[in-house]
């Protein structure tokens, strides 16, 4: 999607550049669709609000960028949505200033909206087994690959996106890493339990059974092929699939969401005594500040253990 569709309310001038920044973006970048339009849409409506003033883009200066967030914030936009759209913001003047549009970068000086980042929602290595074995408890083809498919994502933490689109050639014979194609098309390594690998082999002898029954002969390129226009199963079909499998091990299925599988992963491994740059890699987090949030859980959890289990924190005076 060009520029041109998404800011028609702007000058040739603002739509050259911002045609030049989304090229860039997709190109260098591998910056997803989606990621493209919500950029195209940002800064199409702050160009918008710089006509109002007299300003292109070219031209706007940090008090019509400052200018343009006060009346976000008036109008009750919550500060992470804002914090996203000063993000679009620094990545398109920085953009300007390195290919020399500009000679200065308006928005450096503008600080991201503080947000309370939310603690992520995490589940007991209890509930985790009782995941596993409600999908043992799953019959024929479906159980074999719900177990595949469980084993994976929180044995390697994978992406729900990363997860369903893994090729067939992800997980080589006699080895214990999974090859993972993660955001921006960046792929790293991630290691998987003996447990796991067992799980993906007595997969791959039932695979077929989920192949187009049309095309029988023609392979799929996928580990979890699907009958589907994808051709592999979706990541709200997944999805789907755990929620019904939380109902089936007795837990709120308003607790599980592959996401959360991925932050049982990073958590578990934190209380188990891994360290944070490790588990950055495994996660293919590009900054360890991320990863961090982690940390927070694994604490609160060791403290809320401490004060229930400790002999010293359960016991009480005694009256005189």
């Amino acid at each position: 999607m060009t520029a041109r569709k998404l800011a028609k309310t702007s000058t040739d001038a603002n739509i050259r550049l911002l045609d030049a920044f989304l090229e860039m973006m997709a190109v260098e970048r591998a910056a997803a669709a989606n990621t493209l339009k919500n950029y195209g849409r940002d800064l199409g409506r702050f160009a918008a609000f710089c006509k109002d003033r007299n300003e292109t883009l070219e031209t706007a200066g940090g008090e019509d960028i400052a200018a343009w967030l006060a009346a976000l914030e008036a109008a009750g936009l919550a500060a992470s949505t804002a914090a996203l759209k000063v993000s679009a913001l620094r990545q398109f003047y920085q953009f300007l200033y390195t290919e020399g549009y500009r000679a200065d970068n308006p928005s450096a000086s503008i600080e991201r909206p503080r947000t309370k980042r939310p603690l992520p929602k995490v589940l007991t290595g209890k509930e985790v087994d009782a995941l596993f074995a409600a999908a043992e408890g799953i019959d024929g083809a479906a159980g074999l690959r719900m177990q595949a498919m469980l084993e994976i994502i929180y044995s390697a933490g994978l992406r729900v996106s990363e997860l369903v689109t893994l090729p067939l050639g992800a997980v080589r014979a006699g080895d214990r890493l999974v090859i993972i194609r993660g955001k921006g098309g960046k792929e790293r390594l991630a290691p998987l339990t003996g447990k796991a690998i067992e799980a993906v082999s007595a997969y791959l002898g039932a695979r077929d059974t989920f192949l187009n029954k049309k095309n029988a002969s023609a392979s799929s390129p996928w580990m979890f092929p699907s009958r589907g226009k994808a051709g592999h199963i979706t990541t709200a079909r997944f999805a789907q699939m755990l929620k019904d499998l939380a109902i089936a091990a007795g837990i709120s299925p308003a607790k599980v969401s592959p996401h959360v599988m991925r932050h049982a992963f990073a958590t578990h491994l934190l209380e188990g005594g891994a360290d944070l740059r490790s588990v950055q890699q495994m996660l293919g987090h590009a900054d360890i500040t991320t990863t961090q949030i982690y940390t927070h859980v694994a604490q609160d959890r060791l403290r809320d253990l401490v004060f229930s289990k400790h002999p010293l924190a359960k016991k009480q005076e005694k009256p005189d």
